[in-house]
């Protein structure tokens, strides 16, 4: 199994590839294909990450408390 980076390159050249618009119609759907299927592996990975970091958020008493995880820099 490909690791999230892995996949993620891979995914970030099958767009690049899709945005040219130079393939087949039928190459075209074997990557878009490809491409959510990528999605959706790298989607679990962040998920689980995700999880790990909320169980992870400590409070100062010691107890842990779920947190959000923030995917973008507040302003």
């Amino acid at each position: 199994m490909p690791s999230f980076e892995e996949s993620l390159k891979k995914l970030e050249a099958i767009v690049e590839q899709l945005e040219k618009g130079d393939l087949g119609l039928e190459e075209s759907l074997q990557l878009f294909e490809e491409g959510v299927g990528l999605s959706a592996a790298c989607k679990q990975e962040l998920d689980a990450a995700e999880g790990k970091v909320q169980v992870l958020m400590k409070q100062r008493d010691g107890s842990l408390k779920a947190e959000p995880f923030l995917t973008e820099k507040p302003v």
